[in-house]
């Protein structure tokens, strides 16, 4: 999920993906009341004000959090039951100085994991391993599908390196003519306005195209801080592309010293749970919890009874299931009651792992919520995983987890361009659409960005779902589910499909044909008898497992 984001972020800025005009907290707002669509904490908030609420844990799998952000360090999850930094796993839950949370890619001497191989490039290196200067003929069924998917990938390897030279050496270009216009003000980024770039003589063809661009997204309420950043990104993107995502020679594993195929270790990694690169999963904390009314940064959806539990599981490439697996449990069984996971992968050669975790999951009343994907295309069980529907001896049950929510992106824009353009879609797979296109929000070191992607839009729905665990503690994971699925507002529009030029109607979008709104699940939750089951009894249900 997180390799596709900036490519969508640097087209907006660029001009290339419609925004329109609207304020940073668009995404907050209520349509009736601020014209902007919203998910309404503001006005959810507005109305709770004054009532009780308890402590929620929401624990957040992603790249890593910053937990010492000025706007997230007052809402981060804190572990009762661990000493910070004695080297004693106090607790005794298998994890040293888990303070905030549990980082999966990390090893136990401190070095931690920042790019990875894809997982078609680890599927092409197991059956290379077996099938490498073997022929077709000879062998089994089973071999043959085998070996007809070692040469897939490994055609899909070489056709992508193939492409990633030309594009790489396209945003070097780019990036060489903003380094120029940077060098040529004599201003750090930050402090390059569009006007300057605008009034500034076109002495050649690269400075008119850095010109061109900056209008453009200063059209579209983007600065030239944010351009030159994302431009950055790109460049940084496909380094890593070439030198390590599609890099069959790359092993970055060796780091945490684990064997990533024994499902059965859990204890592994370490404490750091922001890592070398907590951009994502820092701006994906703020849209759930960043401190409201602080007078700083941004309002979260889930208000200030939330708290965050990093779980460091994404790196800069794919996720490995066992670490999914492993988080997923590690989150239930320290207290999380919403787990958001805004990350996907087109492969899943361990699904059975995470199916059981999330089964766990759902066994302990803890819901989750997944980001639909960024493709643009129709999700499907076989394109994006992980996914609600559990498989059993290679084929799809079709029995779903009944405390989980795949969210799809939309945009600040209730028009045709509503449902952002590069989000996933489905009828049935997708549950429910929230705001992802151009979202402000926490990224490391105090500072905010505007990033996008459904990875936005799946905190909302998280942040919602921590909303009314918080002020309507008797409700259960499936009741939570329920109520935003059915209070979501319904969207009555025709709509370009993501990925095409295709008018529809929004209803083949998504099950609900709705975006998610924390006003009306809240009014809603105040009207549903709460099913919560006893501590006593979760407890034992925890040790059943």
């Amino acid at each position: 999920m997180r390799k596709l984001l900036f490519f969508v972020a640097f087209l907006a800025a660029a001009g290339l993906v419609a925004q329109g005009e609207a304020p940073q907290n668009w995404w907050d707002l209520d349509r009736t009341d601020d014209t902007f669509p919203g998910v309404s904490a503001k006005k959810a908030h507005e109305y709770l004000a004054g009532k009780s609420a308890q402590t929620v844990v929401v624990a957040v799998i992603d790249s890593g959090v910053d937990a010492d952000h000025e706007d997230l360090k007052d809402i981060m999850w804190v572990n009762p039951g661990e000493i910070a930094g004695n080297g004693i796993d106090d607790d005794n839950n298998g994890y040293v100085d888990d303070i905030h949370g549990w980082n999966f890619i990390g090893g136990a001497d401190g070095q931690n994991i920042n790019y990875e191989n894809l997982e078609v490039v680890r599927l092409y290196n197991k059956y290379k391993a077996k099938y490498n200067n073997r022929n077709r003929d000879g062998l089994s069924k089973a071999e043959k599908e085998e070996f007809d998917a070692y040469k897939e990938y490994e055609k899909t390897i070489q056709e992508t390196q193939e492409s990633l030279g030309p594009q790489a050496a396209q945003f070097s270009s780019i990036k060489e003519a903003f380094d120029a216009i940077v060098k040529r003000m004599g201003k750090k980024p930050a402090d390059i306005t569009a006007e300057a770039v605008a009034k500034m003589e076109n002495k050649d063809q690269m400075t008119g195209m850095v010109q061109r661009i900056i209008a453009n997204a200063a059209a579209n309420g983007a600065s030239f801080k944010e351009v030159y950043g994302q431009i950055e990104d790109a460049v940084d993107y496909f380094d890593g592309q070439l030198k390590y995502n599609y890099n069959p020679d790359f092993d970055a594993r060796s780091i945490v010293g684990d064997n990533p195929s024994n499902l059965d270790d859990r204890y592994y990694g370490n404490n750091n749970v922001e890592g070398p690169d907590a951009q994502h999963g820092t701006h994906v904390a703020g849209i759930i919890a960043a401190m409201r009314d602080n007078g700083i940064g941004v309002d979260g959806v889930g208000g200030p009874h939330v708290r965050i539990m990093s779980v460091r599981t994404v790196p800069n490439g794919d996720e490995r299931d066992k670490d999914v697996a492993n988080a997923i449990r590690y989150a239930v069984d320290n207290g999380a009651s919403v787990i958001n996971m805004s990350f996907g992968k087109g492969q899943s050669p361990y699904k059975d792992a995470v199916d059981a975790a999330v089964r766990y999951a759902e066994k302990n009343d803890v819901l989750l919520v997944h980001a639909a994907g960024n493709d643009g295309k129709k999700l499907t069980l076989t394109n994006n995983y992980p996914n609600d529907t559990y498989v059993k001896k290679g084929l799809f049950k079709p029995k779903a987890s009944k405390t989980w929510i795949t969210v799809g992106a939309s945009s600040a824009s209730y028009d045709a361009s509503f449902p952002a353009s590069f989000s996933n879609y489905n009828s049935k797979y997708v549950d429910v659409f929230a705001p992802g296109v151009r979202i402000y929000s926490t990224v490391p070191g105090d500072e905010y960005e505007n990033l996008q992607g459904t990875s936005m839009a799946a905190p909302m729905v998280a942040g919602i779902a921590a909303l009314l665990r918080s002020y309507f503690p008797d409700l259960t994971a499936k009741q939570v589910r329920e109520i935003i699925l059915e209070s979501a507002l319904p969207v009555s529009l025709q709509v370009t499909k993501p990925g095409s030029e295709e008018t529809v109607s929004f209803a083949e979008l998504s099950a609900t044909s709705g975006i998610a709104n924390a006003y009306t699940a809240v009014k809603m939750a105040e009207t549903v008898k709460g099913k919560k089951r006893k501590a006593a009894d979760r407890d034992a249900s925890l040790m059943m497992y």
